[in-house]
């Protein structure tokens, strides 16, 4: 006769490599991508740096001088960036099992810091700049070529980048790819300035600065919010937990689900779940659920980069009944069978266990049947221990038929 035995012990779920989903980005490939593109963004900081500098000084435009220090400034992040995106994809170590992907979040939450400052920063200056309006120097017009040449740079460059972040699903990139929009917003700021102080109108560039400074502030504290709560383990949106959801309770032998938990880290997404399955199954084939439950799930959700999975022989979160007490262990339990079949019957060739509503459900399996006076006295037995046997919710007795 078949036998079954309920697992009940959570696992994580693993995969070989070559089980991994072709849409993913590896993560060596991934790297090099964020690596690539932030090279690019540090020979185009570092260009416009000195031309910013050298022109701000030549055309006496000295918010073309303080646009070439906003300018350093970035380059000193895309640096950070370049350092931080290698390291994010080092392998998990004893120190860090789930990998550095925080590395990235990390930096996200700086750049987001950065660019509040740079808000912050020109509403401040914006405000000083509106209350001393006569001190402001006359401008050479080769500023305005310069300030033009640099915003659409950083114009060129900040699409350049969120294209790479976007493909490479790389938070922090995309980080970066802002703060090249704020550098554009910031030459426009001085572009709009130096034209306006040209044309007679200097009120421009300390207004245009307090609009842009409120666009930069407000992105800042976005950035970083989203790093605070992938740092505090802020699960996913609803609808994206749903699609989850739905992708395991398809999954074949899964019969429920609940508790299920997730996590982000960079573009990955982190899963646990408990998935509930016929309380008979043997260990083995609820292990195959839940490798199965594993694979449906990396595939269907590239993101998804690990998921743990418990399997439940029933729904532990609807159990209402007060338990008896602390459940006896397997070893205890083979002694009260034993007790219980005397000496009468042969030594069984399987006694298998069930714990199942705060019970223990036992199943015994004889090499053959006992003679009927043997087998009446048994069944007395067994229902004079069921009575008395608080922690016991039934005993059932089979005779294996072919070995």
């Amino acid at each position: 006769m078949p036998s079954h035995d309920a697992p009940s012990t959570a696992r994580a779920a693993s995969a070989p490599a070559s089980c991994a989903p072709a849409t993913a980005i590896g993560d060596a490939a991934r790297s090099r991508g964020i690596q690539r593109a932030t090279l690019v963004a540090v020979a185009t900081n570092a260009t416009l740096t000195v031309g910013q500098l050298v022109i701000g000084l030549f055309a006496g435009a000295f918010s073309l001088v303080a646009d070439a220090a906003h300018t350093l400034s970035d380059l000193v992040t895309d640096l950070l960036v370049l350092v931080a995106g290698r390291h994010s994809a080092d392998p998990a170590d004893t120190n860090h099992p789930y990998g550095h992907g925080r590395i990235e979040t990390v930096t996200t939450l700086v750049l987001g810091a950065v660019l509040a400052a740079v808000g912050v920063g020109f509403l401040w200056s914006s405000g000083v700049r509106l209350q001393n309006m006569s001190g402001l120097p006359a401008l050479h017009p080769a500023a305005l070529v310069m300030a033009l040449l640099t915003l659409a740079a950083k114009e060129g460059l900040f699409r350049f980048t969120l294209s790479a972040a976007r493909r490479l699903r790389a938070p922090m990139l995309e980080a970066n790819a802002w703060h090249a929009r704020s550098d554009a917003a910031s030459s426009l700021v001085v572009a709009v300035g130096i034209g306006g102080s040209l044309a007679g109108y200097p009120f421009l560039e300390p207004l245009a600065a307090a609009v842009v400074g409120f666009l930069i502030l407000h992105m800042g504290l976005r950035l970083g919010l989203k790093s605070v709560r992938e740092l505090i383990d802020t699960g996913l949106p609803e609808e994206e937990l749903e699609r989850l959801r739905e992708t395991i309770r398809q999954t074949p032998g899964v019969i429920g689900l609940h508790e299920m938990r997730t996590r982000r880290m960079a573009d990955r997404v982190l899963c646990d779940a408990h998935v509930q399955v016929d309380p008979r199954l043997t260990v083995s084939e609820g292990h195959r659920v839940s490798d199965t439950v594993y694979l449906r799930v990396r595939s269907a959700h590239p993101e998804v980069r690990d998921v743990l999975v418990h399997i439940d022989p029933e729904d532990d979160g609807d159990l209402q009944a007060v338990p008896p007490g602390p459940l006896p262990g397997r070893s205890e339990i083979v002694d009260h069978m034993r007790e219980l079949l005397g000496p009468g019957i042969a030594e069984p060739r399987r006694i298998q266990l069930h714990y199942l509503g705060q019970r223990v459900e036992v199943e015994i399996i004889l090499p053959f049947s006992p003679d009927a006076t043997e087998l009446e006295a048994l069944r007395a037995r067994r229902l004079a221990w069921l009575a008395g046997q608080p922690h016991y919710r039934n005993i059932r007795i089979f005779v294996e038929v072919a070995p």
